[in-house]
């Protein structure tokens, strides 16, 4: 099962553009006498953060070690504090370790003690906001970025930051009006990739598709264009392709073997091509690399569909026992309990995501799937409908919905929006592709006779009172 929603490479992507806005004021200490030394490290991701780019990371790492050192000696460095929360926040969304926002959460405070927003400290409340959207907070992400674009408007890197908070909100217009001021305001890899989401979003498939291909084109650091094929990769995987798609991840991982993403694309699109063999112990070096929820739930449901009902159990237990804080995990974790735990229980962790601010169309999908599988199937259509109409085709909430629909005994809707998850991508999961398969079989071919209400002999509908006939 692939969820949909903001990819960790592109809110990877955002946070570092939030980067990007302090890594100017560190480029000075990089210029000496003479022809300069070959960049270190920590050199490095601060260009690449300069340029939008997306650092390798043991650059990251290198970066953060440089300036937790150069804070002892300097501990009122508000610049600085602010690079390392950011830099922290970063490392923390593209290797799934929960440690590393509490650092950064705590950096970022001392930036704004050394120099208070009152003050214009921007980065500082950037990066508050890369970090409230790395955590899923998309009210107080929207709150941060807004701050920062009222003071400075033309200050791009507030602006994936905003893209993000109102997507997570379900503020779709708001966001892509947001999108179009970035395209205005700035240029290269990370804004093509992040036009290529805003079209995915739409339904825009070669629109998006193009956009990607001119993020990998410009891209600038293997880290950097690696993420640009893995985003290609996804998206030739949403439109059930899963061969070119496994073109892109393994040419993205010849780039950067330990890309998470892309580890976790190969074994997804080796498992739709049938090569299971190859696929398990895949998805076993992207668990190794990235233990995302999503992967878990993923991989855990390939091996139930094999059989592998100990290596599923084992998998599931990781997901169920695990420290999740990142964004988008309890929509993950409503998902795993409504199919393989207590759905009541995932019913009432959705209503709270959903009462929280989180209307996504992840989030729309996971609950009125929920309230389906715990028996509120009426009030879950609703969800479904939000979910599905709002323009992102996504194969499996096609076919949430139409599982709905054939509950409440809609078969003409529940036929047709099956059809259509199968034509979307018709091996989108190793559990529910087959499903909608049987259940297509089950409803059979569409009757020959017309509903009533289409017949020509259905009696018309009768006046209201008062209206003037035509």
């Amino acid at each position: 099962m692939k969820t949909q929603n903001v990819s960790r490479t592109v809110l990877a992507a955002g946070v570092g553009a939030v980067l990007a806005a302090t890594a100017l004021l560190y480029l000075p200490e990089l210029v000496g006498q003479g022809p300069p030394p070959p960049p270190g490290p920590a050199e490095r991701a601060a260009i690449a953060a300069h340029a939008g780019a997306q650092a390798a990371l043991p650059d990251l790492a290198a970066l953060i070690t440089d300036r937790e050192q150069w804070l002892r000696a300097h501990p009122d460095d508000d610049v600085s504090w602010a690079r390392l929360g950011t830099a922290y926040t970063e490392q923390g969304t593209r290797t799934g370790d929960a440690r590393d926002f509490p650092r950064a959460e705590r950096a970022l405070r001392r930036s704004l003690a050394e120099r208070p927003a009152a003050r214009g400290n921007l980065d500082a409340q950037l990066g508050l906001g890369a970090l409230a959207g790395a955590r899923g907070d998309w009210k107080s992400a929207k709150e941060w970025g807004e701050r920062v674009r009222k003071a400075d408007p033309r200050r791009w890197p507030a602006y994936p930051v905003l893209i993000d908070a109102y997507n997570g909100l379900g503020d779709h217009k708001a966001a892509y009006k947001a999108m179009e001021t970035l395209e205005g305001l700035h240029a290269g890899a990370s804004v093509r990739g992040r036009a290529a989401q805003s079209y995915r979003d739409r339904g825009w498939r070669e629109d998006a598709d193009a956009a990607a291909l001119d993020a990998a084109a410009l891209a600038e650091t293997d880290p950097e264009k690696a993420a640009s094929l893995a985003r290609l990769g996804d998206l030739a995987w949403e439109r059930g392709e899963p061969e070119e798609a496994l073109a892109r991840y393994t040419a993205a991982l010849r780039l950067a073997g330990d890309h998470g993403p892309s580890l976790a694309g190969r074994a997804r699109a080796l498992a739709a091509l049938g090569r299971t063999e190859e696929a398990v112990p895949a998805w076993r070096a992207a668990l190794a690399r990235q233990p995302l929820p999503e992967y878990l739930l993923e991989a855990g449901e390939l091996d139930e569909s094999l059989g592998l009902d100990g290596d599923a159990r084992a998998l599931y237990a990781r997901l169920r026992t695990g420290t999740w804080t990142a964004a988008g995990a309890e929509v993950v974790l409503g998902l795993f309990e409504a199919d393989h735990g207590d759905p009541a229980a995932a019913a009432v962790r959705m209503r709270a995501e959903w009462a929280r601010g989180h209307r996504s169309v992840r989030a729309a999908d996971a609950l009125g799937w929920a309230l389906h599988r715990s028996g509120r199937t009426k009030e879950a259509l609703g969800y479904a409908k939000l979910a599905t109409e709002e323009g992102l085709r996504s194969a499996l909430f096609t076919y949430h919905r139409a599982a709905i629909e054939r509950a409440l005994a809609q078969d003409g809707p529940a036929r047709r929006h099956l059809a259509e998850a199968l034509r979307i991508n018709p091996r989108f999961s190793p559990l529910h592709a087959p499903r909608a398969v049987e259940a297509m079989t089950a409803l059979g071919d569409p009757p020959d006779e017309l509903p009533k209400e289409l017949r020509p002999d259905a009696p018309t509908r009768p006046e209201r009172p008062g209206s003037t006939p035509a």
